[in-house]
């Protein structure tokens, strides 16, 4: 009566492709994992996970996650705990409520106060002129507790002395 019979013009307008959407992963609070993990797209851990984890995409582990071992992904948020060896192509964010303790790689790093780190970090990436560089000095940290003020300073520190 008020459209024509042919459902064949408007079929599939209210599909979206799985190609199209962005998925999420999500380990929720209170569930335990231990082994390897691959997800294609992001994973948020509220829950904990013992083992290895890789991610092609973000991995976020909320102020209740946490994880034990090795992470490699292209982007992390942590607000939680982390201990092991991380690895981050690119942007690592270590939140105010984070506990990360452990061997650290990333492109670009962003440490709130609040934070606490221990261990090494090094940063790997490109130079602006898109070349590889090898690793630049490497920040460790010794103390239990070390603050974010205390890293920063530290990275300050072995900044002045690469430039004299």
């Amino acid at each position: 009566m008020f459209g024509s019979k042919d459902k064949s013009k408007d079929s599939g307008k209210n599909i979206i492709p799985a190609a199209a959407t962005h998925s999420l992963n999500s380990l929720v609070q209170g569930t335990h994992v231990e082994g390897k993990i691959k997800a294609a797209s992001d994973i948020r851990v509220d829950g904990t996970i013992k083992g290895d984890l890789d991610c092609e995409s973000k991995v976020i582990i909320g102020p209740t996650g946490g994880m034990e071992g090795t992470i490699r992904c292209n982007n992390a948020v942590i607000e939680g705990k982390f201990e092991g060896h991380l690895h981050v192509k690119e942007l690592l964010n270590i939140r105010e409520t984070a506990k990360v303790v452990g061997e650290v790689t990333y492109g670009k790093l962003v440490v709130q106060s609040g934070a606490i780190i221990n261990g090494t970090y090094n940063m790997v990436g490109q130079q602006s002129n898109g070349v590889s560089k090898s690793p630049d000095k490497v920040v460790t940290t010794s103390s239990k507790s070390s603050s974010a003020e205390d890293a920063g300073e530290k990275a300050r520190q072995l900044a002045k002395e690469a430039v004299h």
